[in-house]
């Protein structure tokens, strides 16, 4: 009987089919590029939808403690019954409702989330309320609005309760809620680092054993060493990869340029030997 032999196929076949094998792989980051960027684009937008929701919250809680100190202000000068809250009070709050109405359309946290402003809304009708009513009750009414506007929340154990202080309170509240939302969207789905570092390092592990095996042959059988155009190929498709899964998709102005040239300069990377073995020096 005669033993099977393993076909091991020539050299230059062998670099053929690796330089076809590297250009395939800077294609498929290529088209990975794409999809997850279109994919990502619209994640990211909503992400800087609720980012903006969170800096109206937190302009919110500004104008909400400058709402206080016009409270303190007049209550200070005792005359709160013939000037009442004054302008300072009524602009304060005029701009912590539109903050509240803006941030209403970047948030990320759904129903919860909606529910929440409802209840701060609610709340800062309640302080106007209450400041207005001061204008009868004098110095105790104006404790009053000035506790509904911050007053400390209610603690379990050593944990502070969301949403039981005062407006100011639930504001900083809000604004947590908002924000770590705002995180789970640059997280999840087509951002997921989970889905992304697979998706991205799976092509680059391939190209780097196919760039190992041109640099065996190319030492062993053509007593060369590789080009380092191939390494430079390789850090320009790892860098598109990496930048995927630890940033926002960079530019496709960018990204699509250096995935051009890192497979440009994969084939180039070949050329001198296959053109060596066609035409060999004398």
């Amino acid at each position: 009987m005669t033993r099977a032999r393993l076909r091991v196929p020539h050299p230059v076949v062998a670099l053929r089919r690796l330089r076809a094998g590297v250009l395939g792989t800077v294609a498929v980051t290529a088209l990975l590029y794409l999809v997850v960027a279109d994919r990502a684009g619209e994640q990211i937008a909503a992400a800087d939808r609720t980012g903006a929701a969170v800096r109206h919250i937190r302009e919110a809680y500004d104008q909400a403690g400058k709402a206080n100190d016009a409270l303190d202000a007049v209550s200070g000068i005792g005359a709160i019954g013939l000037t009442g809250t004054g302008d300072d009070f009524a602009n304060a709050t005029a701009r912590v409702r539109s903050h509240l109405t803006s941030a209403t359309e970047g948030n990320a946290a759904g129903e919860r989330g909606l529910s929440h402003i409802q209840f701060v809304q609610g709340q800062l009708a309640t302080c106007v309320q209450l400041a207005n009513t001061a204008v009868l009750d004098g110095a105790p009414g104006v404790a009053r609005a000035r506790d509904a506007l911050d007053d400390a929340p209610e603690y379990e154990g050593s944990r502070p309760v969301p949403f039981t202080g005062g407006l100011r309170q639930s504001l900083r509240d809000l604004a947590l809620l908002e924000d770590r939302a705002r995180k789970d969207q640059l997280r999840s789905g087509w951002r997921d680092p989970g889905l992304l570092w697979p998706l991205f390092t799976g092509p680059l592990v391939v190209m780097l054993l196919l760039v190992g095996v041109t640099g065996r042959i190319v030492v062993r059988r053509f007593r060369r060493y590789p080009s380092p155009a191939l390494g430079v190929a390789v850090l320009a498709t790892a860098a598109v990869g990496v930048a995927m899964c630890t940033t926002a998709p960079p530019a496709a102005a960018i990204a699509l340029p250096v995935l051009a040239a890192a497979g440009a300069l994969a084939y180039l990377a070949y050329r001198p030997r296959l053109a060596e073995y066609r035409f060999p020096r004398p």
